[in-house]
């Protein structure tokens, strides 16, 4: 197994790409943590691994709450002895013009997306450290942006300045920390067929509809029908194909790759 001996912590594990890196992780040998807000999901989640023969455990999180990261990450720490991944996966969308847009929607899209990830590496990176020191190979800090961190929408805005966020704060974060053997990358999926696309917001879901080419009238977003129009693949990536790229990065086959981009899009930005 790729990462047999490994411990990992996986925000946002209870369904679409969390779900499946969780999964992922515990199948090649890591013992993760999962956390969410949406604790069904989350026990969903652990029973999937438990019933595979897997490691893992559960902790409730939101990951804007400071002392909730210290938590996660001690806990960790007891349960399995060490930690050297994690992936700052917990996300939210909202497609909204700027002039529409509340400065609360700004906040909370900028609260999860961004902060989270820097929480998540504040509290994170001491544990590898820790590790690094007392004789393991080092750490990898594995963040989930988007093809929105690499590309403007209409209706995306606040979005995409998080997720561009993410991608040039783990470039930052690689540099700072390379000396310690923590590497640090973001991933950067394109149309995943994931249950994000059922969370837009109500007063979001017209913009989201025309940035992303939706046909008119429509009251959800059709994942398929974008993918088929804007990716070179024509279909929608699934979220095993992401949880792949995300385990590469985990593993020690990675070892000489840090500040990159791992684009997961279907050739979306080709």
């Amino acid at each position: 197994m790729r990462l047999k001996g490994k411990s990992a912590i996986v925000t946002g594990a209870a369904s679409g790409i969390g779900r499946a890196t969780a999964i992922a992780l515990a199948r090649e040998g890591a013992a993760v943590m999962l956390t969410d807000i949406d604790d069904a999901g989350g026990h969903a989640t652990l029973d999937a691994i438990a019933k595979a023969g897997g490691r893992a455990a559960w902790r409730h999180q939101d990951v804007v709450d400071e002392d909730q990261w210290r938590e996660v990450v001690a806990e960790t720490v007891r349960l399995h002895g060490h930690l050297d991944t994690l992936v700052n996966n917990a996300g939210i969308g909202s497609g909204q013009l700027v002039v529409e847009m509340s400065l609360e929607a700004w906040n909370r899209q900028l609260g999860i997306n961004l902060t989270g990830v820097f929480l998540g590496c504040k509290h994170g990176i001491p544990a590898m450290r820790a590790h690094v020191q007392g004789g393991g190979k080092g750490g990898s800090i594995i963040n989930i942006s988007s093809v929105a961190g690499l590309e403007g929408a209409p209706g995306l805005a606040g979005y995409c300045a998080t997720k561009g966020g993410v991608r040039l704060f783990s470039k930052a974060v690689a540099k700072e920390y390379a000396a310690d053997r923590i590497r640090c990358n973001s991933v950067h999926p394109g149309i995943i067929d994931t249950p994000i696309w059922t969370k837009i917001d109500e007063g979001g879901l017209s913009a989201t509809r025309d940035a992303l080419g939706t046909p008119p009238g429509a009251n959800s977003i059709p994942v398929d029908a974008i993918a088929l129009v804007n990716t070179p693949l024509q279909r929608a990536g699934q979220p095993e194909e992401i949880a792949a790229g995300i385990v590469f990065l985990a593993s020690d086959e990675s070892a000489f790759i840090t500040g990159s981009e791992l684009v997961i899009d279907g050739g979306w930005t080709a």
